[in-house]
């Protein structure tokens, strides 16, 4: 119960920012912690920020798509790093080497589409920046995917339906 109590506290004072004068600054800063540890997505603070501004809206989607794919990038070099010093001691401990290598190889051939699916869904964005550098994707591909799908998803909350990309409604 008290993980709930803290998720609703953080979750009012981050709706609370959209409000303040400097919402954007506040929208940068928790839209690049949302794609590597924050739990609360940056939603909750566009939508509001739109209606308050409609006039700012696509100003309001790049600077969340922009601090978004920032936050990838963080969330990829923990992957990178993190993975070393956690990850592959645990995994040869337990004898699963092998099976990482099977996921490693899915995970090239797919990952595009993973990245672009958890950047337009609900799925923890956070989990697959973190999993790309894990298996260190392509940093180009993995760059390329999230503007795309960062992107995509900023804009939908942003736009009227019929104005948007219709896949991103998924979110």
């Amino acid at each position: 119960m008290a993980f709930k109590d803290l998720t609703r506290r953080i979750y009012d004072h981050t709706l609370n920012l959209a409000s303040r004068k400097n919402a954007l600054t506040w929208l940068f800063v928790i839209s690049f912690i949302e794609s590597s540890f924050f739990p609360i997505p940056p939603d909750i603070m566009i939508i509001p920020m739109v209606l308050a501004t409609p006039k700012e809206a696509y100003k309001i989607a790049g600077v969340a798509t922009v601090a978004s794919v920032l936050g990838g990038y963080f969330g990829y070099f923990i992957g990178v790093y993190g993975f070393e010093l956690i990850a592959r001691p645990l995994l040869e401990f337990y004898g699963y080497m092998k099976q990482f290598g099977e996921f490693e190889n899915y995970y090239h051939e797919y990952g595009a589409w993973i990245v672009f699916g958890a950047g337009i869904t609900p799925f923890p964005y956070k989990i697959i920046t973190i999993a790309s550098g894990v298996v260190r994707l392509d940093l180009v591909v993995f760059t390329s995917i999230c503007f795309q799908s960062c992107f995509c998803c900023c804009s939908s909350a942003v736009s009227p339906p019929s104005n948007c990309c219709n896949i991103c409604l998924l979110k």
